[in-house]
């Protein structure tokens, strides 16, 4: 495994990142340009699809005890609070691959020689914080509406979510909760983990960035929220498989998107 030698390490601590205007139409080029990462090297990013769901699933079933049914779909939605850390080996095959660079599988794991590794170790802290605050939250919502009642196959418990005016309430508080955790997480990640993957910036500052360029394009961030969502759900059918698709493109394009909106 080689360090990262390109001049990005070299830049200094003192950034002062400028935030570009992203336009709706720029969203689809960014989508381009993540399947065409995607479709250079596919094997890396279904590798990285699977190694994040195992983790988030052995994370889980290691935390939840032996029935985590009532917990399986908060379980999968938060994968989209640990899905920005997992994306950062996503973020430097593309960014290798924009400097000509060779961008053989392993070099997903240089993230570890980033210019700010640790300040992307600290978000992923947070972020792993958020993903138990979020299961615990689910938890408690759970049993606030279905009291001592825990259905111990799946079909049970589709049956008690869906056919039941408890589970749509829960359904409708959950979706509630479940945006605020996600919109936070979005704003706070996705221009601060490539930025820091890129350069040499403290996590503040990151995460200021980022929000400021939520901010100051919100129509365009929104709508690239709302793409991610449904490309997440389209993905998750059948049986979660497009997601080893999905996923990829998505952190792929997340690094144009993310070079698109922001210079230093």
């Amino acid at each position: 495994m080689s360090a990262r030698t390109d001049v990005s390490t070299d830049v200094e601590e003192n950034l002062n990142p400028s935030i570009h205007p992203v336009h709706a139409a720029d969203l689809l080029g960014v989508l381009k340009l993540g399947a065409a990462d995607f479709e250079a090297k596919p094997t890396h990013g279904v590798f990285i699809t699977l190694i994040y769901g195992l983790i988030a699933l052995f994370t889980a079933l290691m935390g939840l005890g032996e029935n985590f049914l009532p917990l399986l779909f908060p379980l999968l939605a938060g994968t989209a609070i640990i899905g920005p850390l997992a994306a950062s080996g996503l973020y430097e095959l593309s960014r290798r691959r924009e400097q000509g660079l060779d961008y053989s599988w392993h070099h997903v794991f240089d993230v570890i020689h980033a210019p700010s590794r640790w300040g992307i170790a600290a978000m992923g802290l947070i972020l792993a914080v958020l993903f138990v605050a979020w299961l615990v939250t689910a938890q408690l919502l759970y049993n606030a509406f279905f009291t001592g009642e825990h259905p111990d196959t799946l079909i049970l418990m589709w049956e008690q979510v869906f056919s039941t005016s408890a589970g749509w309430s829960l359904l409708i508080a959950g979706t509630a909760i479940g945006f605020v955790y996600s919109a936070i997480v979005y704003a706070a990640t996705v221009v601060s983990l490539p930025m820091m993957l890129h350069h040499k910036i403290g996590l503040g500052k990151a995460v200021l960035t980022s929000v400021r360029v939520v901010q100051n394009n919100w129509r365009a961030m929104a709508t690239w929220y709302c793409i991610v969502v449904a490309m997440v759900l389209l993905g998750s059918l059948p049986l979660f498989l497009g997601l080893a698709v999905v996923v990829p493109i998505l952190g792929h394009a997340t690094w144009h998107l993310y070079r698109k909106s922001v210079s230093v």
